[in-house]
């Protein structure tokens, strides 16, 4: 499987998990010069902008810990770009959420999914 396509199976895995959690979809993958959102969803008022990770294996570190002071701030960056394309959520509280999912060698295909709400701020 190419990395796009293991990226896309994850995200698809994580929204629908956001989903069963309550929030609904606003889009996915928005592209920008700035970068990536995997997810933006909705939390009933709150606009969420959801990075996704995934490791198979955390001999590296783990899915969380792969989130680098410079990948938030090019998150905040491609947000605040979409903040200006999309006006009609601009007055919207917003929180940047992480969906960690780790590959359970025990057990495969029973993923541990974590959720870090409001993992990093807008500074």
């Amino acid at each position: 499987m190419t990395q796009r396509k293991t990226g896309f199976h994850w995200e698809s895995k994580a929204m629908l998990w956001l989903e069963q959690q309550g929030l609904s979809q606003c889009q996915r993958n928005f592209h920008c010069r700035m970068g990536e959102l995997d997810l933006i969803m909705r939390e009933q008022d709150t606009l969420v902008f959801v990075e996704v990770k995934y490791r198979s294996r955390t001999d590296f570190g783990s899915a969380l810990e792969s989130i680098s002071w410079h990948k938030q701030q090019r998150l905040i960056r491609t947000a605040e770009f979409f903040l200006i394309k999309n006006p009609q959520f601009s007055q919207l509280p917003c929180r940047f959420d992480v969906i960690a999912i780790e590959a359970n060698n025990n057990e495969p295909g029973k993923e541990e999914i974590t959720w870090l709400k409001n993992a990093f701020d807008l500074s």
